[in-house]
């Protein structure tokens, strides 16, 4: 089940024979298959129990790969060379002829493509050859895997092997731009900061969630949810609650994002530490206020849309 660097061979052979194979990425680990095929890209929505019209990003081993299947701007350019490979999603107009399954793309004319940075994926990117379609590798709307550990817990037999890089080192998904349009705008918050692409490209529209037709993954209102209820901006614990720390001045008892308020220590701790409390022994978990700036802002995205719906 478990495969290592030496075995990126192997795991090349399964994606081109159809199967799935998850693997680690900077942000988090993604369930990978032949984004060509049909029948592959089927099979990771079965996986999952992902809704058909939730698009799934499209993965490439460098930028030029990624422009033989969508159209680049010079926006597209510009961030690609500031950005890739990186935590950086850019949803872009399909080319003519593009070898994508639409499945994987929802039947949208446009692709949420990007270039991770971690070296494992970049090798098996580079070995296999052609376009890998993969979300995070999750049952749908529960939290994201950090660690091999992680996918096995969720989706067991579902993948043919997984490639174990060790946890990740961002702990959030990638930022999603869309610039199929005239203005950009900003779909996901994630693992690159939108400051740092608004100086790139200048000002970003800042899409709403979207539950019915959304243009990437990360749009739907309740999403990277664990089994029992959050609470979120949280001062202290209730009662059965389990509580998730954030900053100093904090018991030492108590699982904390980062102790000394580092936002990046606390984003790639995130999704693990919701693992962590994730347990039947706690009927909530209660998490502290993070700032709102850099990547708190992709933090606190991802605490409200694992929140919403508790009540239902």
């Amino acid at each position: 089940m478990f495969l290592g660097l030496q075995d990126i061979a192997r795991a090349a052979a399964l994606l081109s024979d159809g199967k799935l194979v998850a693997f680690p990425t900077e942000t988090v680990y993604g369930l990978g298959a032949d984004a060509r095929n049909d029948q592959a890209v089927a099979a990771v929505y079965e996986a999952k129990g992902r809704p058909t019209f939730n698009p799934l990003i499209i993965h490439f081993a460098d930028a030029e790969a990624a422009a033989d299947t969508v159209i680049f701007d010079d926006r597209a350019k510009r961030l690609a060379a500031a950005f890739w490979p990186g935590a950086l999603t850019l949803v872009l107009k399909r080319r003519d002829g593009c070898p994508v399954s639409l499945l994987a793309s929802a039947g949208l004319d446009t692709l949420a493509v990007r270039v991770p940075s971690h070296p494992m994926a970049h090798a098996l990117l580079q070995q296999a050859g052609f376009p890998v379609a993969a979300p995070s590798a999750n049952r749908s709307g529960r939290i994201s895997p950090t660690t091999a550990g992680h996918v096995l817990g969720d989706l067991g037999d579902k993948v043919a092997a997984i490639l174990d890089g060790g946890p990740c080192r961002v702990g959030v998904e990638s930022t999603v731009v869309d610039l199929s349009g005239d203005t950009p705008a900003l779909l996901r918050p994630g693992g690159v900061a939108t400051a740092d692409i608004e100086a790139v490209i200048g000002p970003l529209l800042v899409a709403g969630k979207d539950d019915h037709a959304p243009k990437s993954p990360g749009m739907m209102s309740r999403h990277y949810a664990p089994a029992i209820p959050i609470r979120i901006n949280a001062e202290s614990a209730n009662t059965g609650e389990a509580l998730l720390a954030f900053g100093p001045g904090v018991k030492s008892r108590y699982v904390n994002l980062s102790r000394n308020g580092d936002l990046k220590e606390a984003a790639a701790n995130l999704f693990a530490m919701l693992h962590m409390l994730d347990q039947p022994g706690f009927n909530g978990i209660a998490v502290m206020p993070v700032p709102e700036e850099g990547l708190g802002v992709a933090i606190n995205d991802r605490l409200r849309r694992a929140a919403a719906g508790n009540e239902g």
